[in-house]
């Protein structure tokens, strides 16, 4: 299976030349440092960034060069700073093409579940992930494939609360890419070497189709 190191690479191998994406917490924060190189894509985050670059060096933090999720970045040439209400206007506004989040839960029909695992969960609100999931062209998620108790992530329909209803169009998992498609589910692109059909299916709770 992939660690989440190949998993943050493999999800920055999917994304076109020219993209402006919005990176969520989590493994999404990891895309950014393995964009390959030569190929321009623009990374936004909603605390007011444009332009962002990988991590830096140890040595090379900025304390106040931070992402949402209060990691430190780099800057590239030509980046910008503003205020947070001028990003969400960009998000709003439907001027991001792709956002990448992690999650709880996603349904077969592309419902996503990622800021609560139940209506008395104790975290604080749903936060900017229902803006991006709602504004972005595009979601993708990058999640493990099962819970630590091995319960499927993958599922036909959201047991948690919901973040954005029919919003995701692509699945990244430790195990496998799988794209969400609309009157069919979830459709199977990519499986991690050694693992099966079968054996995917049995830790995914929706029926899994293939491309052919």
């Amino acid at each position: 299976m992939w660690n989440r190191t190949q998993m943050a690479a493999r999800v920055a191998q999917d994304i076109p030349e020219g993209w402006f994406v919005n990176l969520g917490i989590g493994i999404p924060t990891m895309v950014g440092d393995h964009v390959p190189p030569g190929r321009e894509v623009i990374l936004h985050s909603e605390n007011g960034i444009l332009g962002m670059g990988p991590a830096p060096a140890p040595d090379q933090v900025n304390a106040w060069l931070v992402n949402a999720g209060k990691q430190p970045v780099t800057l590239h040439p030509g980046g910008s700073f503003f205020h947070h209400a001028d990003s969400f206007g960009m998000i709003r506004g439907g001027h991001i093409d792709l956002c990448v989040l992690g999650a709880f839960e996603v349904a077969a029909n592309g419902d996503i579940a990622n800021w609560a695992t139940s209506e008395n969960d104790t975290a604080p609100a749903v936060g900017g992930a229902m803006d991006l999931a709602a504004g972005a062209k595009r979601l993708w998620v990058v999640m493990e494939h099962t819970t630590k108790d091995g319960a499927p992530k993958l599922v036909e329909r959201c047991s948690y609360p919901l973040t954005a209803m029919g919003a995701v169009q692509r699945v990244f998992t430790n195990l496998a890419v799988i794209d969400v498609i609309p009157g069919r589910g979830f459709v199977v692109r990519e499986i991690v070497p050694g693992l099966s059909l079968a054996d995917l299916q049995a830790k995914t709770g929706a029926t899994l189709q293939t491309e052919a």
